[in-house]
């Protein structure tokens, strides 16, 4: 099968590591999973063979046909992604996320994936450079905004690895299969998820600077205030934001709008 450099297009065949990456999703009869780009439909079929109802958004028109012929039984929805509506395609109730996701747009579905009504799981197939950034704990080298975002609403796994060589076409760089959990309890509520991005991003952008320094230049506070700041949260001044975990940082998120600061 020919593949779409523009799409993104790799995909895998191998029937053993398909089925490992369903079995990962913990579907069964009675659930619904939402497969993003299930492409020639390998993935599709090891997870329809789990007894649960599969949706799958696929934006190359060319696979869309094949696909709804050679899977009666799955729901085929032609289009983009991170355009379509998930929520509307899973329908009500308890749902799964899993797919081989393009690498070009990986951190766009993890945030789509995260938006509530959250999904039970999200089992994606993603870059090893970009499961190692999702599941570091602070003071990892791959450590950073990433990994803190999704950890702060979600438990990371990353489950296994899977060579370039079982692709087709081959990628330049290896896989991993990461499992992504939402939390009960998440460490930021929905509602404060967009100004506790920007802090985290912005702190971030001063990884080199300590905690201090780096969130005077990043609110325009003065040292005492932004001092306070972090004595409420836990975090020494004379750290860097790549050793403060993400719970901490929650708390700094939340002294700071006790403090009222608002992103720009």
């Amino acid at each position: 099968m020919r593949t779409k450099r523009r799409l993104g297009q790799h995909f895998l065949h191998d029937p053993r590591l398909l089925a490992r990456i369903a079995a990962a999703t913990g579907a069964g009869p009675g659930d619904t999973v939402l497969e993003i780009g299930p492409g020639p439909g390998g993935l599709t079929v090891a997870l329809a063979a789990t007894g649960a109802r599969v949706v799958a958004i696929e934006r190359d028109a060319d696979l869309v046909g094949p696909l709804r012929a050679r899977l009666p039984g799955v729901v085929v929805a032609e289009g983009d992604a991170l355009e379509v509506d998930w929520h509307g395609l899973a329908g009500a109730g308890r749902f799964i996320v899993a797919g081989n996701i393009p690498y070009n747009i990986t951190s766009p579905l993890i945030d789509k994936a995260l938006e509530a009504p959250l999904p039970v799981r999200i089992v994606f197939l993603v870059q090893q450079e970009v499961a190692e950034r999702i599941a570091a704990a602070a003071g990892d080298e791959a450590y950073g905004a990433l990994s803190v975002g999704v950890q702060a609403v979600a438990r990371v796994e990353r489950l296994f690895g899977v060579p370039a060589g079982a692709f087709v076409p081959a990628p330049r760089v290896d896989s991993a299969v990461v499992r992504i959990t939402p939390l009960a309890d998440p460490l930021i509520a929905p509602e404060s998820g967009p100004s506790f991005r920007v802090m985290v991003v912005g702190l971030f952008a001063y990884r080199r600077k300590q905690m201090l320094r780096g969130l005077r230049e990043l609110t325009g506070w003065p040292a005492g205030r932004a001092g306070a700041a972090l004595g409420r949260a836990g975090i020494e001044q004379e750290v860097r934001v790549e050793a403060v975990t993400a719970s901490a940082l929650a708390r700094l998120h939340a002294a700071l709008v006790d403090d009222g600061w608002e992103p720009d």
